[in-house]
Formats: C-alpha cells, sequence, structure tokens
C-alpha cells in the first residue's frame, strides 16, 4: 500500500495528507487561477474527498470567491495557495499541485481555459488544450 502523499503551505501552518490515487491534473489558465497564483497557470490535480485529510491549520485557511465560480482557498498567514474547486464542501477537493511536500505521482494532462490565457502566454507542450473545464 503506497503511503500517504503530504502537503504543507509556505509556512507550515496548514498541513494536509492524500491517499493516491489522483483522478486528473490540469494546467488552468482562467484569469480568476491567473491573478490568485501570480502566474500564467494554477496547476491542479483532484481527488475524491475520503482521500483527503487536513491534518493541522484549518484556522488558517480563508476561502475567496464563493459564489463566483470556483473558490480560492489560502493560508491567511502566509498566503499561500491551497484548495480551489467547492473547497471544502464538494465531493472532490482540488490541490495546488506546488502546495505537495512528496512527489504526487500524476503529472498534468491537459490545459483548461486557453481561451482565457494572457497574451504573454505560450503553451510549450503537447497537452490536449480545451476552451472550458474539462470534468
Amino acid at each position: 500500500m503506497r503511503k500517504p502523499i503530504r502537503g504543507s503551505c509556505l509556512c507550515g501552518g496548514v498541513r494536509f495528507e492524500v491517499d493516491p490515487p489522483f483522478l486528473q491534473a490540469n494546467h488552468c489558465h482562467c484569469d480568476r487561477c491567473r491573478k490568485h497564483s501570480g502566474t500564467a497557470v494554477c496547476t491542479q490535480t483532484r481527488v475524491l474527498k475520503e482521500q483527503f485529510r487536513l491534518v493541522h491549520g484549518e484556522e488558517l485557511i480563508k476561502v475567496y470567491g464563493r459564489g463566483e465560480g470556483a473558490v480560492k482557498a489560502f493560508c491567511t498567514n502566509c498566503g499561500s495557495s491551497l484548495f480551489g474547486g467547492d473547497w471544502p464542501d464538494g465531493p472532490q477537493v482540488s490541490i495546488r499541485m506546488g502546495a505537495f511536500d512528496d512527489d504526487p505521482g500524476i503529472r498534468p494532462q491537459f490545459h483548461t481555459f486557453v481561451d482565457s490565457r494572457a497574451p504573454w502566454d505560450t503553451i510549450t507542450d503537447d497537452l490536449p488544450q480545451y476552451s472550458e473545464r474539462r470534468t
């Protein structure tokens, strides 16, 4: 049996564990993810809620954008982008891959919201590209 994949925010105040397997992983180019991450994309992966455990720091997690699409959940102490989607109430947990401390073993499989990407953003890989969310 594979051991849990660990993750945390920059300051270590929020810590979590995930039991593989992951459902999918992707690069999102939507304007909300770009603004939240401060980069061209938000690279994320998903697991079923039952596979996810918040180990420490629930009180440090702030949720932004409820009712405006996928939420943006971050650490209020260090600002690390951690979770998205329907956090914390949905059937799946969307996890920012940069928050993992261990190798999750999954790699991004596609790009979403490519029509919304920044004008300076050039996709240089051969992964499939979609103009909207892919479930």
